[in-house]
């Protein structure tokens, strides 16, 4: 018996003699052969050869929808989990194959009406009740719905599964271009190893790409660009891989997609290196955050702090060793004499008006840092190796609270 959920629980075939059946069988054919004419004619995704897998596919679903209609004139009561599981199957096909639900509601509906015809034509042949006509077309349409969805319902399966490999592929495609490499592969992911990855994951892999950080974490829809970005979320933060960020506006779009909430973009990079782009997006965000609601802010206009800020622990162990002359000295004077080093170490003639200038102070004034700096430090301060690195920490320094 068929269970509730059965589509043929209403069972109009009950209202039909089993002779229809038999006059029916030796039609078969013809039939099959006029509704594949016919779906042929007004779909045009079927529009192919008959000996074409796609005119195969087609005929056999026809034949065995008219086997099955057969059946359930003689048997009503009797099982159709074997079809219903052909037709699902037959949904798949169609996904897999490119065409649309559009296409096989379209058959199916052509099918139902040829079939109603040549039905209702074999009855008055036959001479039989012509009242059995409105259960003969309510069978018809019963059937057709019936398979239609079983087929749908196959073709959205389908749909499901593989939009939900293509979101796994994405997924572990943009965590691969993350993932900062080591040992013996320093320059990031190989092209040629991501390329199978990247097919699977409907993405064509660009030459270059940029990293956009969005916190906090949650849903963020960028109108139109869903399907040109990777993304992923780790930890608090959203990552969206942008391909070829120097073209399109994506950037942009996903500032505007962020507006409130902080959104930075890393530098744009090769590919291989979207890990770097992704750790200075992450400095900024760590270091000096935006507020929500602020525009897109971009890393890459300050890749110089950034470097600092990703070494500055030994930065300040650098510090500690070329500016130990500044230790033991009152903090205010040791600020100056650090600041009067800064303008020293970055003019073009180390004069007195030079550093004047650079600090806003009377040259004579500079004249007497410079010489207490002479003191301090002696031929260091000729050094080119002490003035890079003593450089380097006083920058290090500016990048601590309260250090300028």
């Amino acid at each position: 018996m068929a269970s509730p959920a059965d589509p043929f629980s209403r069972r109009p075939w009950h209202e039909l003699p089993a002779v229809l059946a038999e006059l029916i069988r030796p039609r078969i054919d013809a039939i099959v052969a006029e509704m594949g004419h016919a779906i042929r004619a007004e779909v045009p995704a079927y529009r192919r050869p008959l000996d074409s897998a796609v005119g195969r596919d087609l005929t056999e679903a026809i034949r065995r929808a008219l086997w099955q209609f057969t059946e359930l004139i003689e048997n009503p009561d009797s099982l159709q989990d074997g079809h219903s599981g052909h037709f699902r199957h037959l949904g798949r096909i169609e996904y897999l194959n490119g065409r649309t639900t559009d296409g096989i509601q379209a058959a199916f509906r052509i099918g139902a009406r040829v079939g109603s015809r040549r039905y209702a034509e074999i009855l008055q042949e036959a001479a039989l009740p012509p009242q059995l006509v409105v259960p003969l077309h309510e069978a018809v349409l019963i059937h057709i719905n019936a398979l239609s969805n079983e087929a749908v319902k196959g073709f959205l399966a389908a749909q499901l599964r593989s939009e939900g490999e293509i979101r796994r592929a994405r997924r572990v495609l943009a965590e691969r271009l993350l993932d900062q490499p080591r040992g013996e592969n320093p320059g990031g992911q190989d092209r040629a190893t991501l390329g199978p990855l990247a097919e699977r994951a409907h993405w064509p892999l660009p030459a270059t790409v940029a990293c956009a950080v969005v916190r906090p974490a949650g849903r963020l829809t960028v109108p139109g660009a869903e399907d040109r970005l990777l993304t992923v979320v780790r930890g608090n933060d959203v990552v969206l891989l942008v391909p070829e960020p120097e073209a399109g506006g994506l950037l942009d779009r996903i500032g505007d997609a962020a507006r409130d909430r902080v959104a930075v973009a890393g530098p744009t990079v090769d590919l291989p290196e979207a890990w770097l782009s992704l750790l200075c997006a992450r400095l900024v965000l760590d270091d000096r955050a935006p507020a929500p609601g602020d525009p897109l802010v971009r890393a890459g206009d300050d890749l110089a702090r950034l470097h600092l800020l990703r070494g500055a622990p030994i930065g300040r162990l650098l510090g500690r060793r070329v500016l130990d002359a500044f230790e033991g000295l009152p903090d205010g004077r040791a600020a100056r004499l650090a600041e009067t080093l800064d303008a020293l170490l970055t003019s073009w003639g180390r004069t007195a008006p030079e550093v004047a200038h650079s600090l806003g102070i009377h040259p004579q004034t500079a004249r007497q840092r410079l010489r207490r700096l002479d003191a301090l430090f002696g031929d260091r301060l000729s050094d080119p190796r002490f003035r890079f690195e003593a450089l380097l920490a006083l920058r290090t320094r500016a990048l601590e609270p309260g250090g300028g």
